[in-house]
């Protein structure tokens, strides 16, 4: 449960991404540093996170004996070589108060005002569409950003008694 409201709210994974996870997309570096593959690419893991995992990937070998040729899911569920059921798992965060959809789209919010939506979306393992109108509901359009300071700057050398860094430092504020 921790797990998968962690990845929710830190990476904007969806519960159905979640259930996806396997063993072999977790691994530590030569400095100990952990890395969760998400969407072909890795990603450093709070170190709390990392222990949680660690955990979950030894309790769920464990508990969940399966021949060696099957994938292992992080979230393995009751079927051997199956992943947990995306449904139930968002069920059973309900009934914690940890309600899995509002939290993803505040961390997707969140994610879209740091970073370009296009870089989100093959992250996340969105559409660049998607994440644009995401952008758009988060109030933070890039393109409208670049296309203004394109603007601007074209005005500032066509406009040889601007002085560029008033201009400059208007356009950085934004």
């Amino acid at each position: 449960m921790r797990i998968t409201g962690a990845l929710v709210r830190l990476y904007a994974l969806s519960l159905t991404r979640i259930v996806e996870l396997t063993a072999e997309q977790f691994h530590r570096d030569d400095d100990k540093n952990a890395y969760l593959t998400i969407n072909r690419h890795p990603v450093v893991l709070p170190p709390k996170l990392a222990r949680l995992i660690e955990d979950q990937l030894r309790e769920a070998t464990t508990l969940h004996r399966q021949p060696q040729e099957m994938e292992r899911f992080l979230l393995p569920g009751q079927i051997p070589g199956r992943p947990r059921n995306p449904v139930g798992l968002g069920d059973t965060m309900k009934r914690h108060n940890l309600p899995a959809r509002a939290a993803r789209d505040t961390a997707m919010m969140e994610a879209l005002a740091d970073l370009p939506p296009i870089v989100i979306s093959d992250l996340v393992g969105i559409s660049p569409v998607t994440a644009h109108r995401w952008a758009r509901l988060a109030g933070d359009s890039w393109s409208d950003y670049l296309a203004t300071r394109q603007t601007r700057q074209s005005r500032l050398v066509s406009d040889p008694g601007t002085d560029v860094s008033d201009a400059a430092l208007h356009i950085n504020s934004r």
